[in-house]
């Protein structure tokens, strides 16, 4: 059921513009250009407690409009899964409007996952996270990830990661989320807009603010 505060969504052609270069850090070895084979299997790293990230077969989105099924099919790939983006933005109802609203994406992720309760929305519905939005966001992605599965959000306008690079969606935009560290204070963001910026981390309060009034499906 769709609400009306988690909004329809399009990448911008604007969005498309990012500032500086490659993220570097130790995730981004699990990831390859949109043009690359594939890895034939996922991987999952444990970095000791409270911190842990996923094995991604990136790939980039190939237009500005199919990031919903683009977040998804790079979601459903810590999973071993290669779902085919055209068929996904079918089953999600994606236009050049974008794709509606992460109630569209969560389906998609049951049926592809296995399980009829893999995944559920959750929505931020105010214009900025509070604390108690902010820690269940923390406890949803640390949860999810340590079942082996990436979230997906929904988000909108512009924040910066932990190199102090903006990235900016004021159009909205879906990415995944593929791992945490310090108990889910920072987590790992796979992005498909942009193969050079494929990979980045953000604290968790800033991705709940760019989260807000939109929302994100989880474990």
């Amino acid at each position: 059921m769709r609400t009306d505060l988690i909004r329809k969504t399009a990448l911008t052609a604007a969005g498309l513009a990012f500032t500086g270069g490659a993220i570097a850090g130790p995730v981004t070895a699990a990831y390859a250009m949109s043009d690359a084979k594939p890895a034939t299997q996922t991987q999952t790293d444990r970095k000791g407690h409270g911190e842990r990230e996923l094995g991604v077969r990136y790939e980039a989105q190939p237009n500005f409009y199919y990031c919903g099924p683009a977040a998804t099919r790079n979601a459903l790939s810590v999973q071993g899964k290669n779902i085919n983006v055209d068929d996904m933005a079918k089953e999600m109802g994606t236009t050049e409007a974008g794709t509606n609203s992460i109630n569209d994406i969560t389906p998609v992720l049951n049926k592809e996952t296995g399980k009829n309760d893999a995944y559920r929305s959750v929505e931020i519905s105010t214009p900025d996270a509070d604390a108690k939005q902010t820690d269940q966001l923390r406890a949803d992605i640390v949860k999810t990830v340590d079942d082996g599965r990436a979230v997906v959000a929904n988000i909108a306008g512009t924040s910066t990661d932990t190199n102090g690079v903006s990235h900016s969606y004021e159009g909205g935009h879906y990415i995944s989320v593929v791992g945490y560290r310090d108990n889910g204070s920072t987590v790992t963001i796979a992005d498909s807009a942009d193969p050079n910026q494929a990979a980045y981390q953000i604290s968790v309060e800033h991705l709940a603010d760019w989260i807000a009034t939109r929302g994100y499906a989880t474990s």
